[in-house]
């Protein structure tokens, strides 16, 4: 592999560096990823560089802290990289690439030796949300981030889980209160979870039993804030400022069309195939993990060209029936995070940098755009996906054009 990325003299210095047929082995693994010569000699230097700094024979395995610490010591002061911004960059850059061969060779467990110590526990209540409670891989993906966030708090605090006390778990959930981040439905929703999660450790024996029944989440009005969306004008200017025919700006056009035309949710874009196109019917089939339903959307002409575009000149081919892919090696299916931070990403470039910005403001904006042009309720809730008429309702608590009309009246009189 090395011979076909570099030239003679260099191939063979990497050829005669130690655990070569492993490097080698990853490099080929990266290529059929759709990895390019450039990145794979990023790669490439990376390991070569990592095992020569920590010395590494025959039958030696390295973890995330000897990565590091080769990092630090690649990264240097004293070496070519003097600039100290640059050298953070690089020595993050030099981690990660690392870190993946480590990964690809199974050497490492990210959870168990870059979070904490706590990554055999974390593992065991994933796998009994998974497959003993059968709840979906977002939910898991969310109860678990809880328990890691409670975990990482415990050890800042120096208290063990086994020494675990209702006044440490008030402790920590009024800590996220004062902190003034999170808002009342979020501190609610992180307690319902650890809830959930203490309740677990007590069936292992990892606390005392008893702390579970103790956790009161905070309460909320469901509808004590108005739905944060964004201005329809903000929403056209976003979708103007991608007009461009490479392969990520018709994959980025594609993707924000679906929000907002559909008003879908991050994970029913990710879940999107290429079976789920109907082009002869014009139809667009729709998984909705929330619900656990699937709907049936017309497609319309200017959603069904942006993706047509997408498919025809910027979708890689050869990696599997998802519908959206990463633009860069390695090449896998777009995730909610990532589908996120697309977002995020496009609305910063257009000016809108304070407030709600991801995928779900798109949604909100598209509901509310529906009610200002007088759509009924019913049929918003359809729109969305809502099961009950409650959850649309929100959207008929501040009605902006009638509060309009009474601050527009003269009150002098009444004062």
């Amino acid at each position: 592999m090395f011979e076909e990325i570099f030239f003679p003299s260099t191939a063979t210095r990497h050829r005669n560096g130690p655990l070569a047929d492993q490097r080698a082995g990853y490099l080929v693994h990266l290529k059929a990823s759709g990895a390019r010569r450039s990145t794979l000699r990023k790669y490439a230097n990376a390991h070569l560089n990592l095992v020569r700094l920590l010395d590494v024979g025959d039958g030696d395995r390295i973890g995330l802290e000897d990565v590091k610490a080769a990092a630090a010591l690649w990264s240097s002061p004293r070496g070519r990289r003097c600039d100290r911004v640059a050298a953070s960059k690089a020595r993050q850059r030099f981690v990660r690439h690392c870190a993946d061969l480590l990964l690809h060779l199974g050497w490492v467990d990210l959870i168990e030796e870059d979070s904490h110590r706590h990554g055999a526990e974390l593992r065991a209540y994933e796998h009994w949300l998974r497959n003993e409670r059968g709840l979906s891989n977002a939910s898991v993906d969310s109860y678990c981030r809880a328990a890691c966030h409670f975990l990482v708090r415990l050890e800042r605090i120096g208290v063990a889980l086994d020494g675990l006390e209702m006044t440490d778990i008030d402790r920590v959930i009024g800590d996220e209160h004062r902190r003034g981040a999170w808002s009342r439905r979020t501190i609610h929703g992180f307690a319902q979870r650890l809830k959930s999660f203490i309740g677990f450790a007590e069936t292992r024996g990892w606390c005392r039993p008893g702390l579970a029944a103790g956790i009161v989440a905070p309460g909320y009005m469901a509808d004590e804030v108005l739905p944060k969306g964004l201005q329809r004008s903000d929403v056209e200017r976003l979708l103007a400022s991608i007009q461009g025919s490479r392969p990520v700006e018709t994959r980025d056009r594609a993707i924000l069309m679906l929000f907002v035309s559909y008003g879908l949710r991050v994970g029913e874009v990710a879940g999107l195939r290429l079976d789920d196109l109907d082009w002869p019917s014009e139809m667009l089939r729709v998984r909705c993990p929330k619900p656990g339903r699937t709907h049936l959307w017309p497609l319309s002409q200017e959603v069904g060209t942006a993706i047509l575009d997408y498919i025809q000149g910027g979708r890689p081919t050869g990696f599997g029936r998802a519908l959206f892919f990463t633009s860069r090696a390695p090449i896998r299916p777009l995730g909610r995070k990532a589908l996120g931070k697309i977002v995020r990403d496009r609305l910063a470039d257009i000016g809108v940098v304070t407030g709600r910005r991801g995928p779900h403001a798109l949604r909100h904006a598209a509901a509310q755009h529906l009610m200002d042009q007088g759509t009924p309720m019913k049929v918003i809730g359809d729109f969305l996906g809502h099961r009950y008429p409650s959850s649309t309702a929100i959207y008929t608590k501040v009605d902006l054009a009638a509060l309009r009309e009474v601050a527009a009246l003269d009150l002098e009189g009444l004062a």
